[in-house]
């Protein structure tokens, strides 16, 4: 699997009932596909997959895969080795193309539980995995020695989503890998800094803002591939405001809410313990996408 361009990490749309709303969950599938992104991924952080039953996360992984036309990766990490292993083997089974596996969050492994965390989820699968090292959510950093190493002993590892915003760790990360011969693609976990990381040889990115402008995000992506270095800076710069609004508060209440403004879900629900955007922030939200002319 070539990793590289834009992939959505997909919101999870419930309904004010708060149920899975399978229809939005399709529609949003459909609207990123038109506008162009590599491929989708269900169930990460975004995706709100730690408030999921397995059945709901099973189910969401099944509706992606079935009405996708482009590269699925799963999101299927845990704190739980046995329970990343089970959804990441059912992420294989119902055809996903390759999984998302968070390093382990609140148990703090040392070097010696990571490795093995990650040997064993790998090799219960033949799809490839891409690790995710986001230490705002996880607690931990996993750095760039420890993440290459871990590269060259887990055969499927092959990219890591990079959510730490030390620049400098991922550039570390690229060089080691490279030097080292690795088959092993990073990808950038922040939208804001996409194109910094890929200027290092970064391939894309696994972006929130591609939620609600898919277009946008995927020509800044294909310019910085295709050394349209200036387009990628214009189009960068035109949409860092966007950027910067989907953080008004915890990832994913700003987005939930602009795909509700935008008429892409008929409610921009979040489940506890996230709570509704406040009005003040929906406000500065509103202005933000009627700047961006994503609403009017």
């Amino acid at each position: 699997m070539n990793i590289e361009g834009v992939y959505p990490a997909l919101i999870t749309p419930f309904t004010k009932d708060d149920e899975v709303d399978e229809d939005g969950l399709r529609r949003l599938v459909e609207y990123a596909i038109e506008g162009g992104v590599a491929g989708i991924v269900p169930c990460g952080t975004t995706g709100e997959s730690a408030t999921l039953s397995h059945d709901e996360h099973k189910r969401v992984v099944d509706v992606v895969v079935d009405c996708s036309t482009v590269p699925v990766i799963a999101g299927s990490g845990s704190n739980n080795t046995k329970e990343a292993i089970v959804l990441t083997k059912y992420a294989e089974d119902v055809g996903a193309d390759a999984c998302l596996v968070i390093t382990p969050y609140y148990n703090k492994p040392n070097v010696k539980g990571l490795k093995e965390h990650f040997k064993l989820v790998g090799d219960a699968v033949d799809i490839p995995l891409i690790a995710y090292n986001i230490p705002s959510r996880t607690g931990q950093n996993v750095n760039a020695e420890t993440m290459v190493a871990l590269a060259a002993e887990v055969e499927n590892l092959k990219g890591v989503k990079e959510a730490s915003g030390d620049l400098k760790q991922i550039g570390t990360i690229i060089m080691l890998a490279a030097e080292q011969g690795l088959d092993f693609t990073v990808v950038a976990g922040d939208d804001f800094l996409t194109l910094p990381i890929m200027s290092l040889g970064g391939k894309g990115v696994i972006s929130v803002a591609a939620n609600i402008a898919p277009k946008p995000m995927s020509e800044m992506v294909d310019a910085m591939l295709n050394g349209e270095i200036e387009k990628a800076k214009e189009i960068n710069l035109r949409l860092y405001p966007m950027f910067e609004s989907m953080f008004l508060e915890t990832n994913p209440i700003p987005v939930k809410k602009a795909a509700e403004m935008m008429g892409l879900l008929p409610a921009g629900h979040v489940r506890l313990p996230l709570g509704a955007l406040s009005a003040s922030n929906e406000e500065k939200l509103k202005a933000v996408l009627k700047g961006q002319g994503m609403i009017g």
